[in-house]
Order: structure tokens, then sequence, then C-alpha cells
């Protein structure tokens, strides 16, 4: 944690749920200044189809310019394997950087060998204006942020503390929604573990917002929970629950999952920046590698 944080500022933070990757995007925006940060944006497809869409994106755009607020950073909490981004295509219509954790090089080098990508894929990191390194410093307006970096359920992962809210990605879930998996390459139970403790160091009345919900037990979608929260009552992690007991679960919990409907269109996108691939021609194209995930 970055001790001279000023926790005290408060930025507007404003929810979008995508209902078909449940995947809650943010604005967050600086009411002073008027600048704000787009955090994991969505590109809609419908796989079968073979179709890419931007009304996800479309809606955050509008309200970006319906409320005056200027673009300055596209934040990627992760590499999702349950949607695609929207990062570019909002770049190209407001500006900002696109940043992400410097740990997608990681990412990139175990997906670039799924998907037999050749020379030309770079895997620095350089599809990204920014990589962030755990502790690193950045501003909306005139509201500060930083950066942790939360490996454990993919190597990249980061939360990122902009004045007095967490931007969570998988990292932690609703109280009642637990954790994310960690059987992904790269994945570990126990680095998520070690992670999740660090995220709950945070003051107790930081605003936690999470990047999926899934309505447990039939309850309303919601996606803003608090430090304190998590620590009384997260089912996974909360009251006290030890490293072992969290282990154990995650790792007999994850290997009954299935994988995520979009995860091969959505980790080819994701780990270029939301750029879809192309081929020799420069047709847009997606592989699909058989037995290799």
């Amino acid at each position: 944690m970055t001790a001279s944080h000023d926790f005290t500022a408060k930025p507007e933070v404003t929810g979008f749920f995508d209902p078909a990757t449940n995947t809650i995007s943010y604005v967050v925006s600086d009411p002073e200044t008027k600048a704000c940060a787009v955090i994991d944006p969505v590109m809609d497809i419908d796989y079968a189809a073979g179709r890419i869409t931007h009304g996800s994106s479309d809606k955050m755009i509008a309200f970006i310019k319906d409320h005056g607020l200027k673009l300055e950073w596209v934040i990627e909490t992760h590499v999702h394997a349950d949607h695609l981004s929207g990062a570019p295509y909002i770049q190209d219509k407001l500006g900002g950087k696109i940043g992400i954790g410097a740990k997608i090089t990681e990412v990139q080098e175990t997906f670039g060998k799924v998907f037999n990508e050749g020379t030309e894929f770079q895997r620095d990191g350089s599809q990204f204006d920014a990589l962030f390194e755990d502790g690193d410093t950045y501003s909306v307006g005139n509201i500060p942020a930083f950066t942790m970096h939360t490996p454990g359920h993919t190597p990249a992962c980061m939360v990122h503390v902009i004045g007095d809210a967490a931007f969570a990605g998988d990292t932690l879930f609703m109280p009642d929604g637990g954790s994310a998996r960690c059987d992904f390459p790269g994945g570990s139970a126990e680095q998520l573990y070690d992670s999740i403790q660090r995220v709950l160091a945070l003051p107790d009345e930081v605003r936690l917002f999470i990047c999926h919900d899934y309505g447990p037990g039939g309850r309303q979608i919601a996606w803003e929970t608090t430090i304190g929260e998590q620590k009384a009552s997260n089912i996974h992690v909360g009251a006290g629950k030890t490293k072992e007991e969290f282990v154990k679960f995650r790792t007999e919990r994850d290997a009954q999952l299935s994988m995520p409907k979009l995860i091969i269109p959505s980790l080819q996108v994701n780990m270029r920046a939301g750029e879809v691939p192309t081929d020799k021609d420069g047709n847009p194209v997606l592989k699909v590698p058989v037995n290799g995930l």
C-alpha cells in the first residue's frame, strides 16, 4: 500500500452491467476536473455468428460525452477470459491511454504458444500504452491512484485504488460470491490468498468495486461493497479463514468448473489490448486451438 495515498478523495463511480457476460465496467471521474478513467470495458461478440459489435462500449462513450468528461485512462485489471475488451474502440473515440499490469508479458508468452502465434506477435506488452508495476502511482484528474499486483487468478491481475475506490477485477467478488478461479495457466490458489490478504489490508471504509457478479441465490446483481464487509463476510476468505482452508476449497471447486464460454476469443483479443488478430491479408480472424486449454 502507498503510505501517502489520499483515501479521502472520492471519485464518482458509475457501473455498466453487461448481462451477456455478467461483467461490470466502470467510468471513474474526478468531480472537480471532469477527468475520468474507464475500467474493464466490454466489446460485444456473437461467437456463433462470428459478429463483433460495440453497443456496450457505446453506452460508456455516450455517458462520458453527456457528462462533459475527458477520458485520461482505459484500465484493464487483467487479461479477461470471459469477455472481449472494448479498450481500443473507446480510445479511438475518446483518446486516453490503455494500461495493464506489467506481467502481461507472462500471459502473452503463455497464450502465444497456446494459439501458435508467430514471431510477429509481440510478447513485450507493447500493444498497451502503460505497463503498471506493483505500487505505481498515477492520477485521474486530481484524484491520486496506485496499483496493487494481485496474482492468483492470472499472473497479471491488478487492483487499482483511485481515491477511496478500489477496483478488484477478478481478485474478489461480492462477499456472497467469494473469489475467482485459479486453474488457468499461471494461476495459483496460494498466490490468490496472499493477494487477497493485501487487498483486505486496505482501510475498512474503502469502497470495493468488482468486475463480475452472478446474483448468487437469485439476489439482484450488485457490484459495490467495502473492504470491511469483505473481511467480515466473504464466503471464501472472510472471518479469518486460513490459507489452507482457502487453497483446499479453491482447488476442489476449480476442478469442477467448465471453461468460460468466450475464453478462446477473449484471450486472443485481450492479450493484444483489445485488437482482433488478423490473417496475412489483414482480415479479422480467430483461432480455435484443439485440446490446447
